[in-house]
């Protein structure tokens, strides 16, 4: 591709653009300044097409959708032969990103289970009675987006620790076991308030409210810890994009980047080895990232 026809693709592009964007201005002032304009019906269901289309497409399958566009212009299978490889990879990765969000979600119940059960007992309600308010009210053991503020919950724990509280049972034996999903880890300490409160008749919400200080307090030096990484962690990924660069640059350059790297000997084992070097770089950055977070 010659210099000439990359600006002519730049500047088509930037029309299109800009006829967009003023045809979604036109049709915003239309529809405050011109009360009952709708939108045509074409526009309407191609964004109704478009939204639908993300809704159904998981990140991953963008991979294979653009290693079929560069293999078109590279006229060439290999392309997509790696956005196909690239697929399961994506899907781990967005996987491990839902597992930690969900963790951080009922982290945060927990927080608010704690705060919420030392303001029933200080308002009077017994234990037992305050924690099946709690959890009627979703509050870290509902779940995942039940309760107030849509607190993410623990799983089957909920059903356990209600059980043991409305019947008698061993509370803290039924909390312990909802601490075992991910993100749940602060309920060891409500069990253990629980059982010092029970034996030894000391104050449960007095030792709640310090559970949730200290659980508070650790949530938000993680965070602050994870700001500070986002700096490493964009760096990494801005590196891992510069191939992609070059490759455009030496487009626009009418070098012809991917004839040479897909159908040639030696732009294939060029290939074959800056992939290689690009992921273990990319991994070994992240896991360093991921080795600070988790100390």
């Amino acid at each position: 591709m010659s210099a000439t026809g990359v600006a002519a693709a730049a500047c088509a592009g930037g029309a299109a653009w800009l006829l967009v964007g003023r045809d979604r201005g036109l049709r915003r002032a239309r529809a405050v300044l011109a009360a009952g304009d709708e939108v045509p019906p074409g526009a309407t269901a191609w964004r109704r097409a478009v939204t639908c289309v993300r809704g159904r497409m998981r990140h991953e399958w963008w991979a294979l959708a653009g290693g079929a566009a560069v293999a078109l212009l590279g006229e060439s299978l290999v392309p997509l032969i790696l956005g196909a490889v690239g697929v399961p990879l994506i899907r781990r990765v967005r996987r491990a990103r839902d597992a930690r969000l969900l963790g951080e979600r009922r982290a945060a119940g927990v927080i608010a289970l704690c705060g919420t059960l030392a303001g029933e007992v200080r308002a009077g309600r017994q234990p037992g009675e305050a924690l099946r308010a709690a959890a009627d009210g979703g509050l870290g053991l509902g779940d995942a987006g039940a309760g107030a503020g849509g607190v993410a919950g623990l799983g089957e724990g909920r059903a356990g620790v209600l059980a043991a509280a409305r019947f008698g049972g061993d509370v803290p034996g039924a909390i312990e076991e909802a601490a075992r999903e991910p993100g749940a880890q602060g309920l060891l300490g409500l069990a253990a308030c629980w059982r010092v409160a029970v034996d030894r008749g000391a104050g449960l919400a007095a030792g709640l409210e310090r559970l949730e200080g200290a659980l508070r307090a650790e949530r938000d030096q993680r965070a602050e810890l994870r700001a500070q990484l986002a700096g490493a962690r964009s760096t990494a990924v801005m590196l891992a994009g510069l191939p992609v660069l070059g490759l455009l640059m030496g487009s626009a350059l009418g070098a012809s980047p991917l004839r040479v790297l897909l159908h040639t000997g030696a732009g294939l084992g060029c290939l074959a080895v800056g992939g290689a070097l690009e992921g273990a770089g990319v991994w070994w950055a992240l896991r360093i990232v991921r080795g600070v977070e988790e100390r």
